[in-house]
This record gives C-alpha cells, sequence and structure tokens, in this order.
C-alpha cells in the first residue's frame, strides 16, 4: 500500500481497530486535556478516540503533507462509551472537493459496539492539502495569521442572542500536545517537524479545540450530550503550542424533538487577542 495516500477515493475503507475502554485510558484523556468533568465511575468522555482517524493515514492522506490543515470538524454522539466495554472502529473516505486552491478529504470514522454493533459515536474530518504545485519557500502559515484574520471583513459570529454556557479556558503547553498527539514526533509535538512542513511553531492539533467546545457541553447536559449531541465547526485559525484559548457557547433556539427539546448553541473557541480558532453550531437535548 502506498504510504501516502494516493489514490484516496470515496468509497475506500481506510482500516478499523478494536479497543477495550480501560479506566487508565480515560485518566490519560482527563490529563493530556485538563478535563475536570464529572462522570460517573463507569462513564468514559464521549470524544475519547478523538483522533482514531489519523490512525490510518496512508489510506486517506494526499501525497503532498506540505501546509495540510484540518479544515472542519463534524461530531454525531448516539451513545454514551463505557469503561470496560469493548468498541470497534472504521473509517471510510465519504467526500472529496476543492475549494480556494486546496484538495479536501473527508474521512467518516464510526466507533460502535464491539458485541453488539450499535453505533456510538460518528466523525467526519475534512482535511485540506495544498497541490503539489501550489508550494513555495516560506512558511504556509506564519504567527501573523491571526492578526491578518482578524483585519479581514468576516459576517458576524455568533449571531445567537441567548444565555452563555460557563466558558472554558485552557493553556495548551508542549506536554499537552505530545499527550494529545503523540507520542512520535510530528507538527503537533515538535518544532523540527512542524518547520518541515512549512509552519513555524507547533500546531495543536485540531481535534484539541473540539474537545474543549465538547467539555463545555457535556459540563451542562450531561447524557443530553453524550447520547444525542451534534457539533459541526470550521478550524478558523491556527491554535500555537503555549497559547490559551476560551471555548463559549451560546444558545440560539430551542426546538422540540419527540418528548424532548433540543439546544442549539453557536459555539466557538478564541485565544486570548480575540482570534477565532474555532467556530460552529452544537446541540444537546433535555
Amino acid at each position: 500500500m502506498n504510504l501516502r495516500g494516493e489514490p484516496a477515493f470515496v468509497g475506500r475503507h481506510c482500516g478499523s481497530n478494536e479497543y477495550e475502554i480501560g479506566k487508565e485510558v480515560v485518566a490519560f484523556y482527563a490529563d493530556a486535556l485538563d478535563d475536570r468533568t464529572e462522570r460517573g465511575p463507569d462513564v468514559a468522555p464521549p470524544l475519547l478516540h478523538h483522533s482514531e482517524c489519523y490512525r490510518h493515514l496512508g489510506d486517506w492522506y494526499l501525497a503532498n503533507l506540505f501546509g495540510n490543515l484540518h479544515a472542519r470538524q463534524e461530531w454525531e454522539l448516539f451513545g454514551a462509551l463505557r469503561v470496560g466495554s469493548r468498541i470497534r472502529s472504521r473509517s471510510t473516505i465519504v467526500a472529496r472537493y476543492a475549494k480556494r486552491g486546496r484538495d479536501y478529504v473527508v474521512n467518516e470514522t464510526d466507533l460502535v459496539g464491539a458485541e453488539d454493533g450499535r453505533l456510538l459515536v460518528r466523525g467526519r474530518t475534512h482535511q485540506s492539502f495544498l497541490p503539489p504545485k501550489a508550494r513555495g519557500e516560506g512558511f504556509v502559515v506564519d504567527e501573523r495569521t491571526a492578526e491578518r484574520k482578524q483585519a479581514e471583513a468576516r459576517p458576524p459570529f455568533p449571531t445567537a442572542q441567548g444565555p452563555d454556557l460557563p466558558p472554558l479556558a485552557k493553556t495548551v503547553d508542549a506536554r499537552r500536545c505530545w499527550m494529545f498527539s503523540g507520542p512520535a514526533r510530528n507538527y503537533h509535538t515538535d518544532r523540527e517537524e512542524a518547520r518541515k512542513l512549512g509552519f513555524p511553531n507547533i500546531v495543536v492539533q485540531g481535534m484539541m479545540s473540539t474537545c474543549f467546545v465538547s467539555e463545555v457541553m457535556e459540563r451542562e447536559f450531561g447524557d443530553g450530550w453524550r447520547v444525542g449531541g451534534k457539533m459541526d465547526v470550521r478550524l478558523t485559525n491556527v491554535l500555537w503550542v503555549d497559547e490559551r484559548v476560551t471555548a463559549h457557547a451560546r444558545l440560539r433556539e430551542e426546538a422540540r424533538e419527540g418528548a424532548r427539546t433540543r439546544l442549539h448553541y453557536d459555539v466557538w473557541a478564541e485565544k486570548d487577542d480575540g482570534a477565532r480558532i474555532v467556530i460552529g453550531e452544537a446541540s444537546a437535548v433535555r
């Protein structure tokens, strides 16, 4: 198999794995993300296997890794992950498209119960790649990106006018990057590896910001997030190592969903200078 991932075609099965959800894995996740959410002793974080899609890079990544970026992430939560249970993953390419001079590949990764086949978590990862001819000298993304993006005209966000959920502030240092994206050296854990791919410093993995938004929602809704939660966010800026980020959620509307009520939120995560690294929407049920 070509380890660079070509050809990446829609419908390609990229692989599967089976895991037992152990207490040690849950504790490692909590340490890596400074996640202090109160859960039952047998309940695991819903995004515990946040980066499962990246276990099979050789089957869906394009050949040119220079300047590749995580562009969008969707999550759907259908069942709580339980400590002591076994789960199985399956990874599939479900879309390819071009936009603003970049090539995009969409990987859908499902987590299902290993024994009953019940769908528990579905993630769709939109990864963007520069065409080989677009590679030039210097950095593809530099440390002034936030400043430039702040100056660009952009539509108002959030437009929601309801109450905010309690925000969640985190500082992502090199240790947390290694725990979240290691143990291998890569552009999420090592500066020199980052420079090889067109970045001046360690790039905090985009999945981490989605985990922060998930934590905001889980703290408020508990099982209403773990069973029925949805998120669709765009990764709009780079978070560099040692930067502080705060995740927010503001109520947009409520809607009946059978016997329950679904609450829709505008969600975002921003640095201390106001640069937003994630914007989108999330919902949970009561």
